[in-house]
């Protein structure tokens, strides 16, 4: 039995495409996924699988989930394993002076080309503080992620790949649901 994470992008963001995240938790579970729980309404949802193919998981939930809902969202689905890893590659941890509520961390569809954060410093040169590390962007927004011009869209543009990003709390919330 392997435990996952799947983190959907743009649901319930500013009132767009609504989905309650009971509905979320019957879709997953209507996938044969198991012990599914989901957390706060950006959707997060913890569940285990006797089938560890994450790939195969991710595009049966994006299928469902379009199936289910009429519309085509982003899921980015991740291993326990995977997401501890994740957490311990945080560039920003043991930093006292960095608040967790001020880091992001964003999933990656994709692992961005080598050149990707030069390619960033080239055209943006904000206060924030960014690393790319596999397929996680790790970011520290000092003044805040809601007045940032390092917005998801400049992020995808720049990286060619879609993402999706949760704040550090959030992230180690779910590290404790998978952890059980």
């Amino acid at each position: 039995m392997t435990t996952f994470v799947s983190l959907f992008r743009g649901i319930n963001v500013g009132g767009h495409q609504a989905v309650r995240m009971d509905a979320l938790k019957e879709l997953h579970e209507s996938l044969g996924l198991q012990e599914v729980q989901t957390y706060i309404q950006s959707g997060n949802v913890v569940f285990t699988s006797d089938d560890a193919d994450v790939t195969q998981i991710q595009k049966d939930i994006k299928d469902g989930f379009a199936q289910k809902f009429g519309f085509q969202v982003k899921v980015m689905v991740r291993t326990a394993d995977e997401f501890n890893v994740m957490v311990e590659n945080n560039p920003f941890r043991n930093q006292p002076m960095k608040e967790s509520k001020w880091v992001v961390a964003m999933f990656l569809a994709s692992q961005p080309l080598s050149t990707a954060r030069e390619d960033i410093q080239k055209t943006y040169s904000g206060p924030e503080e960014l690393y790319i590390i596999g397929q996680q962007v790790y970011i520290y927004y000092p003044e805040g992620i809601g007045r940032s011009k390092l917005t998801n869209a400049f992020l995808e543009k720049k990286l060619k790949t879609t993402g999706t990003a949760r704040n550090w709390n959030t992230v180690l919330r779910l590290q404790q649901m998978m952890q059980g």
